[in-house]
């Protein structure tokens, strides 16, 4: 679970607290919106459109604050033995989150975003800018394309958290991308993705067919409901070619504050139940969430 309440400085202490106004702006993904966290003094959710995309705490990026983001850095911190530098890849950056977080808990780290808005890069760089010290290298390119010019066995870690007007796109769906993925990650590296869907989970389950053709290893985390496909909402794969810490992060994800189910093996499989292996031919955005989704 992700720490909280990082000390400040002295510089920090002394400065007193100001209220913090929202701050919008138009980016190529629509309308973009920083609105501050009243719990947090330098916390802010990042809003597309209104929906929330991520959550950053200036003061403390080792906070996440999304269930989903919490899960991800579950999957971070497992990736190696504790404070290990990382190469990580992120595909789609948000509000930079998760490299915040892997440079906070990974000091050294080595990272690059992938981030089609331009815009919105320029607005995340000047309203929340990242440690000058950290290694995170931000590149304003469509996902795939971004992915395609990094090297062979470059990463530990392939972060996908990629949506445009709240569907992930066809192109990053299917066996072909997950190739992709898989040329890039080192032997022992893993992927993890975080996926959208809701009642009957076709899209989730194709998902879960098609990274099973790419990666030998397979977990998933979810809320149940999510699992009994009762709601819309977020799950997160992991997949490597080498076995995944299932039963840690399972642990881990049942400890959040908003507890989590990872399944993996045999019913994982049977979840799939036969779903097709998704490709470039046929490959389809993920579901738009339902009216009401994020009111």
């Amino acid at each position: 679970m992700a720490r909280r309440g990082a000390a400040r400085g002295a510089s920090d202490r002394k400065r007193p607290e100001r209220q913090q106004e929202p701050v919008s702006a138009t980016v190529d993904g629509g309308l973009a919106e920083l609105v501050p966290d009243r719990e947090r003094p330098r916390a802010w959710t990042l809003l597309l459109d209104g929906a929330p995309q991520s959550h950053v705490d200036l003061d403390d990026p080792s906070y996440l604050s999304f269930a989903y983001q919490r899960r991800l850095g579950h999957v971070i911190d497992l990736a190696a033995p504790p404070g290990r530098p990382l190469q990580a890849l992120h595909l789609g950056g948000g509000a930079f989150t998760l490299a915040r977080y892997v440079a906070a808990s990974r000091p050294r780290s080595t990272q690059q975003i992938v981030e089609i808005d331009a815009p919105l890069v320029q607005l995340v760089r000047r309203e929340l800018p990242l440690d000058p010290q950290a290694r995170i290298r931000v590149r304003s390119a469509d996902a795939r394309a971004g992915l395609g010019k990094i090297q062979d066995r470059w990463a530990d870690l392939v972060i996908a958290d990629v949506f445009g007007g709240a569907r992930t796109p066809a192109h990053l769906t299917s066996a072909e991308f997950l190739a992709e993925v898989r040329r890039v990650l080192k032997p022992g590296g893993q992927y993890a993705a975080n996926l959208a869907d809701g009642p009957p989970l076709a899209h989730l389950r194709g998902q879960i067919a098609t990274a099973a053709s790419v990666f030998p290893e397979l977990a998933l985390a979810a809320d149940p409901v999510v699992w009994r496909g009762r709601r819309f909402g977020n799950a997160v794969l992991v997949a490597s070619g080498l076995p995944i810490a299932v039963a840690e992060l399972t642990r881990r994800v049942a400890g959040d504050p908003h507890p989590g189910r990872v399944e993996h093996g045999r019913a994982l499989a049977d979840f799939t139940g036969g779903a097709a292996v998704v490709t470039d031919a046929g490959a389809r955005p993920s579901p738009a969430p339902p009216p009401g989704t994020f009111t």
